[in-house]
């Protein structure tokens, strides 16, 4: 059944991007109008998010959500018979900071939060930049659909470690200069061991385990903020969050994160993935106890 679900994906990989985005324009169409496919969480999290922002206006960003969401998965769905050249053509960026850790020898951590499109987004850091390229997985239920996205994400050579196996797998590049890409603003399953910095003007719980991996490691960490100047077309901007997390005390990589990355969103709101239950988990003073005072100041 793979390979039956795999031919067919891959040719309709083959054709051309204008017929794509009709294919985008098409699902756009039926889960707006028709199944109103998770609605209710997109508002939800826009009110949350923009409380200053009207109605109309928060209809207009999840439209827009809406577009760029499907535009998403077609464009990750190209990336089985994509060219490296129509890549770096698709997706310019200004990787200075992930360059100048290179050059000094050191491996690093790169942060990226769930923006679009961040499948293209690791695609062109593989390509573009000389590290080894390492992300975490978190492998998909279904087998079939789990072994697609595993040969798209791996197609230009990013190695990818499961989530429930990270120190394990990494074991094998500990010699090795590598890059540690994390997308690393999902909601933990495990709120009162997570990290809380204000996030949109709430504590908001986030993962701990890309924070106390780059404390341990002494590891600099790099930013990379998408946006989107055109239909198709992405640019990132790499930015040095610390040169040694180790040195930030406890909670303040992850603080420093949630800034940055809000910021992001706030220039590009409709490009974040709102469909996401982002703010699930309600935040009790119990986990203030377990959280550096200098996190809550931030």
């Amino acid at each position: 059944m793979y390979y039956i679900v795999f031919a067919i994906l891959y040719g309709l990989s083959l054709l051309p991007f204008t017929v794509l985005y009709l294919l985008s324009d098409f699902f756009y169409f039926i889960t707006w109008h028709i199944i109103g496919y998770r609605k209710q969480v997109v508002f939800k999290n826009l009110q949350i998010a923009f409380p200053e922002k009207t109605a109309a206006e928060r209809i207009i960003i999840a439209k827009a959500f809406y577009h760029h969401f499907w535009d998403n998965w077609m464009e990750a769905l190209k990336l089985l018979s994509i060219s490296r050249k129509t890549v770096l053509k698709k997706v310019s960026g200004d990787m200075t900071a992930l360059e100048n850790i290179y050059k000094s020898g050191r491996s690093c951590y790169v942060l990226m939060g769930h923006q679009f499109n961040w499948e293209w987004s690791s695609a062109f850091v593989m390509i573009r930049e000389p590290f080894s390229l390492l992300a975490a997985y978190s492998p998909v239920t279904n087998k079939i659909f789990d072994r697609l996205f595993l040969r798209l994400r791996r197609r230009f050579g990013t190695v990818l470690l499961p989530f429930n196996a990270m120190s394990r797998g990494m074991m094998a590049y500990r010699h090795v200069q590598y890059a540690l890409a994390l997308i690393a603003d999902q909601s933990p399953s495990t709120p009162a061991k997570s990290y809380w910095p204000i996030f949109f003007n709430r504590h908001t719980a986030f993962l701990q385990g890309p924070e106390k991996g780059a404390r341990l490691g002494s590891m600099p960490v790099v930013f990379v903020a998408l946006s989107k100047p055109r239909r198709g077309y992405y640019h990132l901007e790499a930015s040095l969050l610390t040169d040694n997390a180790a040195l930030l005390p406890e909670g303040g990589l992850t603080s420093r994160y949630a800034q940055v990355l809000e910021a992001n969103i706030r220039r590009n709101p409709a490009l974040y993935l709102w469909s996401h239950n982002r703010w699930k988990h309600e935040w009790v003073e119990e986990y203030g106890k377990k959280i550096q005072k200098s996190v809550l100041a931030n």
